[in-house]
């Protein structure tokens, strides 16, 4: 592994470690105060937003933080990344993920669950799981694609993929908790023990990302040169 490589896998590792913790931790602290779902799903809502835009303002200009497998699934469908590069990739975000359930369980030794994404009833069975988790993760992916990978959002990027995060959880919150990232359905759950439903989770996740990756690369490519190959970095600026 290249010292490059290693660096942008240890942002991705504390990227990741990030949103999971502050996410999944979030509505933990909502669950222990027996709060209503409404107010439970805003706040989802707007920790992972808000933990999405620091991180990517953090590590955008040194990986790209991906912070999830399924953003970089669809990147390297789409030609963004190198297969050795997202397989290093993936380990460092999953290994973030469980990195941030563990943490949560040491601090919530008492709590049920972590914030884990798991059906609100049997209602919700695994091909809504798959269909909601698709839809979320594909709008999320289709974003990273065109605001960032291809540059169309400029700066606004760092803005525009966490409130598509934000939407999609304010929308399957309530029904799936709004994962549409292996590394967030994956840490809570491997701290907890808790496999509810997962493999529902990775297969609509994974199956969202790389739906994103077949059709932006292959209909809604950008004709000019990306400013970035991967990412969520702002363009930099020409020399005059």
């Amino acid at each position: 592994m290249s010292d490059r490589l290693l660096r942008e896998s240890i942002a991705e590792f504390i990227g990741t470690f990030m949103l999971v913790l502050v996410g999944a931790g979030a509505v933990t602290v909502m669950g222990q105060q027996a709060t209503k779902v409404a107010a439970d799903v805003v706040v989802a809502a707007l920790a992972h937003g808000l933990i999405l835009v620091a991180v990517i303002a953090t590590f955008g200009h040194i990986s790209g933080a991906h912070v999830n497998p399924a953003v970089t699934l669809g990147l390297l469908i789409g030609g963004k990344v190198s297969v050795n590069k997202a397989i290093f990739y993936w380990i460092a975000q999953i290994l973030g993920g469980i990195a941030a359930g563990f943490v949560l369980r040491y601090l919530f030794e008492n709590a049920v669950t972590l914030g884990n994404t798991v059906p609100s009833s049997a209602d919700i069975h695994s091909g809504k799981i798959i269909i909601l988790e698709a839809l979320g993760t594909f709008f999320l992916v289709s974003t990273v694609f065109q605001a960032a990978a291809y540059g169309k959002a400029g700066n606004v990027a760092i803005l525009a993929i966490p409130f598509t995060l934000a939407a999609g959880i304010l929308f399957a919150g309530p029904l799936t908790g709004g994962s549409f990232n292996v590394a967030r359905t994956l840490g809570p759950a491997i701290a907890t023990g808790n496999y509810t439903e997962v493999a529902s989770y990775l297969v609509g996740i994974l199956g969202g990302g790389a739906l994103a990756g077949v059709l932006h690369s292959s209909y809604f490519s950008s004709e000019e040169p990306s400013a970035t190959s991967t990412t969520h970095q702002p363009p930099t600026k020409r020399r005059k």
